[in-house]
């Protein structure tokens, strides 16, 4: 189960922010095969001032159209299919709500079967791990 935190300026158009909880989840469903409705996303405006980038870093554009992606998620992908999800969260932000791909920065965070619980105190995945759980892209 990925779970993406999406941090934007206050300034970007809330139409605009609207659509990119659905482009990162369908990013994942295509370039990293997580399971349909595997849909756990945190999507955060803020102030001016608390979200603090650098406009020309590893020399791209950025404007206040930036979009921080964070997904954590488990461990084990190549680095060719990490790549495929930048790419396609790239592209799915600059066609459904006309963000640069300079704008869109992404970071993974990864982890273990043992570091997520989905509800009532239970690490589910070790107690009873669904088909595939062990194999990275069949339950994330």
């Amino acid at each position: 189960m990925p779970l993406v935190r999406i941090s934007v300026s206050d300034k970007m158009a809330a139409e605009k922010r609207k659509k990119l909880p659905q482009a990162a989840y369908d990013a994942m469903r295509a370039a990293i095969s997580i399971p349909e409705n595997d849909f756990f996303v945190v999507l955060t405006p803020h102030a001016e001032g608390e979200l603090v980038v650098d406009p020309s870093f590893m020399r791209v554009q950025r404007t206040d159209d930036f979009a921080l992606v964070h997904i954590t998620l488990r461990r084990g992908r190549a680095t060719e299919v990490k790549q495929a999800l930048y790419r396609e969260i790239a592209r799915l932000f600059e066609e459904r709500a006309e963000i640069s791909p300079d704008n869109v920065m992404v970071v993974l965070s990864e982890n273990d079967l043992a570091d997520w619980s989905f509800g009532k105190g239970e690490a589910q995945y070790i107690l009873n791990p669904p088909a595939g759980a062990q194999k990275v892209g069949a339950a994330s």
